[in-house]
């Protein structure tokens, strides 16, 4: 009983210690973007603003098109997570049903394409959208943002295809129904946890995404959010620290939104009233 106890008493413990771990730099932005900068050059930092201000806030917008970045980031994160879910769930029902040797290939290439590094995919990636004509362009962008979200996509969207229970599925075909009709009223309705996971995951890879944008995005009115934010760091590496953690920390919020309206469905059972009684 002792060690049991003790064995849940350090589990409570490291778990409350990851999630400090992994609140402390938020929480450290949210308390910079209220400071002053007299408080932000202080030697004796504090947690709590002493003199809480909005002059970052009105700064920043001041200093930088926010609003234009932010429209640019959220009609890309939008488009991409909409056409990768389109295009993943389908795939995803084959290579789940199907177990021949090329949907073990499919497989066994989604999970080998994670560990690709950007710098090795961006020089054809430049070519392919430069012979388009799609460089500096938002459509080139979201292209890039799916091709870059579909394998882990396929990989999600598998589990849960796999998860749903075949007989359903036998059912409806007794029933008369076909391939496509079985999946649009049988498998997606039962899969909505899984298409909405992997929608937030398309969207916030491609919300928060820096580096494509950096390469292919080149004029100031086309730039996303997360380039924007480097122009608060000057040419000699200076940080303007107040308007630019004001800036970050309205760029976390639609991420942390989102995740917070849906996240009872994500984590809802995904067979929920499909036997029935």
């Amino acid at each position: 009983m002792r060690t049991s106890t003790s064995g849940r008493v350090g589990q409570y413990a490291a778990l409350l210690a990851y999630l400090v771990f992994l609140a402390f730099p938020f929480l450290w932005l949210v308390s910079t973007a209220f400071k002053s900068p007299r408080e932000l050059g202080s030697l004796h930092p504090t947690w709590i603003p002493r003199d809480p201000t909005l002059d970052n806030f009105r700064q920043a917008f001041d200093e930088q098109p926010l609003l234009r970045a932010a429209g640019n980031s959220l009609l890309a994160a939008l488009a991409a997570a909409v056409i990768a879910v389109l295009i993943a769930t389908p795939l995803a029902y084959v290579m789940a049903r199907r177990r021949t040797r090329l949907a073990k290939a499919a497989t066994g290439w989604v999970v080998v394409s994670q560990a690709f590094p950007l710098v090795l995919v961006i020089i054809p990636l430049f070519l392919v959208l430069k012979n388009l004509r799609l460089i500096n362009s938002l459509v080139g962008l979201v292209m890039v943002y799916v091709v870059w979200a579909l394998p882990f996509a396929l990989w999600m969207l598998v589990g849960y295809v796999r998860a749903v229970p075949t007989e359903l599925e036998e059912a409806a075909a007794v029933d008369g129904a076909g391939r496509l009709r079985t999946l649009v009223s049988v498998t997606a309705p039962l899969l909505a946890p899984g298409i909405v996971a992997t929608a937030l995951f398309a969207f916030i890879t491609a919300w928060n995404e820096f580096f494509f944008a950096l390469v292919l995005l080149k004029t100031a009115d086309k730039q996303t959010l997360p380039v924007v934010l480097t122009h608060f760091i000057g040419a000699e590496g200076v940080a303007d620290l107040g308007p630019l953690a004001a800036a970050a920390f309205l760029a976390t919020l639609p991420s942390l939104v989102i995740f917070a309206v849906i996240q009872r469905r994500i984590t809802g059972g995904m067979l929920t009233g499909a036997v029935k009684s």
